[in-house]
């Protein structure tokens, strides 16, 4: 496997992103890897290794760069876990899509990827920015996972971008989740009827939000976790393989 680090030039910034890969058989289709609350670090890098060691060319930005290129290793969690808030709010549909436009044409100009097969995934707080990034991009995206995301239905959600998906979308979502209620689901459910997408919404019985991340105690599913990239692979091969 090859790993780099990369500092990515957007309109607002410098974004640093992580990309992995193959060393043989390239180029690769691309795999969009959008990060979770607590942001960009080594627990990600292993999970985007994993997809990339199944043959892709995984990247996975710090969305959090217009104002944090990572966080202090030493800070309390109270102090933290307010930061993050923060930063959260901070992350607009708006700011996703320049974000992904500068992936993508990173992406475009590497030998070692594939940039005409994309597919994304993304966990928690970024579950509605692949969903969304689907509808920005619906001439480049074919494939889209959201993993126990959160507001994929209702206000400040994608909604009014899902008529616009033409990617193959899969909903992973967990039964005991307070962060994404039954309701939000449902309503989620609705919407992709109404559109007629093509998407598949699994409920994940017992398990709670964070299931797929090793260092989350008392969420963590090992059964969960591994159905979750058998799930996420099928739907890229499906999706990004040459037939």
């Amino acid at each position: 496997m090859i790993d780099r680090e990369l500092d990515l030039v957007t309109p607002d910034g410098v974004m640093n992103t992580f990309v992995t890969h193959p060393e043989e058989d390239g180029p690769h289709p691309v795999l969009l890897f959008y990060m979770d609350a607590p942001g960009k670090r080594e627990e990600l890098h292993d999970m985007a290794r994993r997809f990339g060691t199944a043959g892709y060319y995984v990247v996975l930005p710090n969305l959090y760069y217009r104002d944090l290129r990572q966080f202090d290793a030493t800070e309390d969690f109270g102090t933290r876990g307010g930061r993050m808030r923060e930063l959260m709010r901070s992350l607009t549909f708006d700011r996703v899509e320049t974000d992904t436009a500068a992936i993508l044409a990173m992406a475009d100009s590497d030998p070692a990827a594939e940039a005409s097969r994309v597919g994304a995934v993304g966990y928690c707080m970024s579950g509605p920015f692949v969903y969304a990034a689907a509808g920005m991009f619906p001439d480049r995206i074919a494939a889209a996972a959201s993993i126990y995301g959160v507001r994929l239905s209702g206000p400040d959600s994608p909604d009014q971008l899902a008529p616009r998906v033409k990617a193959e979308l899969y909903f992973a979502c967990a039964e005991l989740d307070e962060f994404a209620p039954k309701e939000v689901v449902e309503g989620l459910e609705r919407r992709l009827s109404e559109v007629g997408a093509n998407a598949r919404i699994e409920w994940y019985p017992g398990c709670h939000h964070g299931f797929a991340f090793p260092s989350r105690q008392g969420a963590y599913d090992k059964a969960a976790c591994e159905r979750h990239y058998e799930r996420v692979l099928a739907l890229c091969d499906r999706n990004l393989r040459r037939r």
